[in-house]
């Protein structure tokens, strides 16, 4: 027979917000001591009333529970659960001290007074204007972010998002999602189309609505997008969007057709098929192709008439290092032409050829532009060069009032020779923005290694364009002296080459080895006991600093979310250190952090490390350092962060590390292929360590990617070669 129990929350033991699952300790009248309460709701703070309809339980573990069906919760009525709950975080720039400040003035008012004439909050010490500011807001925000958790909640959506979608449509936001729920996918950073869309059919909205098939195209193409691809084969997109959502094909076939007519899907025949684009990636790729062809096309080189060999001789005399043939070709290449790309593995000479480069152009008083995708790679490139360099997003200065970059066509970046490193990293979107911001008198070189992993984003920018044959490609091969003694540089260039490294050998002086396990748990136990204690021991690298562990995926026992949570409690255990959950990751202080996407008003991208510096839990603020520049980041905001004690390779693209870690198992099996795990060796600088089956790492050597991005750059650039 069901109970019901009334009462004060003491404390939330464990909440989560995405599944409601919380457990509560109670104040029940009539009770000398606190119990335990155990149930599901969308939100809960300590101090709040609660109304719970359920059993008594007795659990093996922790003892006699209350189990809920049904939890209702209020705001605190008397004066100690008021000043519980304002001191629990639950309004931003309030803490305890605080709390008890307001509370003891304004007694059982204070909510009311919160409610009705904040204002007076000025009388107290401590809150100013600014302060005030921010109390509202969160006072404000919290009980209508609370509506829509109520609303997701009843819907059978979790409520993760309730604050974006509260910050995206405001006040209005439950009326705005009843409306058109597919609002949210296209609108919420985070939402996809198919939350929108259970969320629709609790709703109650028709399976074969406009709408939804619409909805479902946009996301389709936007998930191939992902993949890579920057269009897409009409046939074979609806094909997909139909299976999605098991519908009607002429649905979405008119879907398709009505999308076109406005604008909000681009159709052009590639290859004889109609393909459709996003219309962003469509414009990306037409304006690099555009930018690609007046740069090449433009007869004026900025590097006046010079001895080209008399040059080199120079060079090689002021850098005391004699060049090899193809660094000479290289020269003599960029000493022409607008544009070249060069192209290579580890230990083939492209620092020193871009060094001997910058050199001859300087000599002549000529400007250079260094730049790279990601703030580690543009660093390496600054160290060994010693000249200054920047990633792309600050060189073309974002201006968050416009929300666009201020440096394009009609506002060129200023420079001569323009130096553009690790371009295999960079996508179509990216290098359309660079590569339009690019005076029409400059030259550029394209610096890369095309047998590396493709980006990230959509296109393949530095393949497409060396396979187009529109301008000069230089292929280093020769691999230095000083290099071919490393085993790394020797492992990699035979993986390139479809072979499998030296796996044995004398280990002194080694810097590449291959340890044998075969089970997964096996596997991550000695991963975590190489970071932790064997190569600090062996080496003298720092766990934290130095050593990256670098896997295939990002699910599974070996991929990254599992990897992350074990080392995090390997190398940064709680210890009484500042923490925050959130929606199943925790952030400790002092955690290896990676931002997951651009944020242009912090000044953060994708791919940037950090460590966590401060947690805020008064102002609901945790602060990471990135190269030593502080980043301040609202709770709500840590969807931006993720842990980086491991790291996809995807990920580690563009960075180098002192040692890197993999692991390897075939339960990669979709993951393991030549360039993968070519890009994870030559990521690490002084050390590299592959932990796993001989059958995994086999596969992985002798498996080229066979996979295809469609994309139509190549055949744009080919166009414009064969144009008068």
């Amino acid at each position: 027979m069901s109970e019901v129990l009334h009462g004060q929350i003491q404390r939330v033991t464990f909440h989560n917000p995405e599944s409601g699952f919380a457990v509560l300790k109670v104040a029940v009248r009539g009770r000398k001591h606190p119990v335990t309460v155990v149930g599901r709701l969308t939100a809960v703070t300590a101090g709040e009333q609660l109304e719970a309809t359920g059993h008594w339980m007795t659990d093996r573990h922790h003892g006699p529970q209350f189990k809920a069906q049904d939890l209702t919760t209020l705001h605190p009525s008397s004066v100690d659960g008021i000043r519980r709950y304002l001191g629990s975080g639950a309004i931003r720039s309030v803490g305890p001290k605080l709390a008890a400040k307001i509370v003891e003035l304004y007694q059982e008012r204070t909510l009311q007074t919160l409610d009705e004439h904040p204002d007076l909050l000025l009388h107290i010490r401590g809150i100013g204007p600014q302060r005030l500011r921010r109390i509202r807001q969160s006072w404000t925000e919290q009980k209508e972010i609370r509506k829509i958790m109520l609303f997701l909640h009843g819907h059978g959506i979790g409520s993760a998002r309730a604050v974006r979608i509260y910050r995206a449509f405001g006040a209005e936001a439950v009326a705005t999602i009843t409306a058109n729920p597919y609002r949210v996918a296209d609108e919420v950073r985070g939402i996809g189309f198919k939350t929108a869309d259970a969320l629709a059919t609790s709703l109650g909205l028709d399976a074969h609505s406009p709408h939804r098939a619409r909805a479902a195209l946009r996301y389709t193409l936007q998930q191939l997008a992902d993949e890579g691809h920057c269009g897409y084969p009409q046939e074979d997109a609806i094909q997909r969007t139909t299976q999605l959502i098991a519908g009607d094909r002429t649905v979405v076939e008119a879907a398709a057709e009505q999308a076109v007519v406005e604008r909000a899907l681009v159709r052009e025949p590639i290859g004889g098929a109609a393909w459709l684009y996003l219309p962003a990636l469509y414009h990306s790729e037409i304006g690099l192709a555009k930018s690609l062809q007046r740069l090449a096309r433009t007869t004026e080189h900025p590097l006046p008439q010079i001895d080209v060999e008399a040059a080199i001789r120079w060079v090689e005399g002021r850098l005391h290092f004699a060049l090899a043939a193809g660094q000479k070709e290289a020269i003599r290449q960029v000493c022409r032409h607008k544009i070249v790309v060069l192209t290579g593995g580890p230990g083939v000479g492209k620092t020193t050829l871009v060094r001997s480069v910058l050199e001859i152009f300087e000599a002549k008083g000529l400007r250079c532009v260094l730049t790279a995708p990601t703030g580690r790679a543009a660093k390496r490139l600054a160290e060994t060069t010693g000249r200054p360099g920047m990633t792309i997003h600050r060189r073309l200065e974002f201006d968050p009032i416009r929300g666009t970059f201020k440096r394009d066509q009609a506002s060129p970046l200023e420079g001569d020779l323009f130096v553009l490193d690790e371009t295999s990293m960079v996508d179509v979107p990216l290098g359309h923005q660079l590569l339009r911001a690019i005076p029409p008198h400059a030259c550029v070189m394209l610096v890369g290694d095309v047998d590396q992993l493709p980006s990230v984003g959509p296109g393949s920018v530095l393949a497409d364009l060396i396979a187009s044959a529109v301008v000069p490609v230089v292929r280093l091969t020769e691999v230095f002296r000083q290099a071919a003694q490393s085993h790394i540089v020797a492992a990699a260039h035979a993986i390139n080459h479809g072979n499998l490294p030296e796996l044995t050998g004398p280990d002194d002086g080694r810097d590449f080895y291959f340890i044998e396990r075969h089970e997964p748990e096996a596997i991550q136990d000695l991963v975590v006991e190489l970071v932790r204690d064997r190569i600090p021991r062996r080496f003298g690298l720092e766990s934290m600093a130095d050593i990256q562990v670098l896997t295939p995926m990002n699910r599974a026992l070996l991929g990254t979310q599992n990897l992350n949570q074990v080392l995090q409690q390997a190398l940064n255990p709680p210890a009484n250190r500042p923490e925050v959950p959130w929606y199943g990751t925790i952030f400790r202080l002092g955690d290896r952090v990676i931002q997951n996407q651009n944020n242009y008003s912090r000044d953060v991208f994708n791919g940037d490390l950090g460590i966590v510096a401060k947690i805020n839990r008064i102002e609901q603020e945790l602060t990471v350092l990135f190269e030593g520049r502080p980043v301040k980041y609202d709770f709500t905001d840590l969807d931006e962060l993720s842990l980086a004690y491991a790291l996809s390779i995807h990920k580690s693209q563009g960075s180098e590390y002192p040692c890197v870690v993999v692991p390897l198992h075939t339960q990669h099996f979709v993951m393991l292929q030549r360039n993968l795990l070519y890009t994870a060796v030559t990521r690490g600088r002084r050390l590299v360590v592959l932990v796993g089956s001989r059958k995994a790492l086999t596969l992985a050597v002798r498996r080229a990617d066979t996979g295809r991005r469609c994309s139509a750059l190549r055949q744009r650039l080919e166009q414009f070669r064969a144009a008068p």
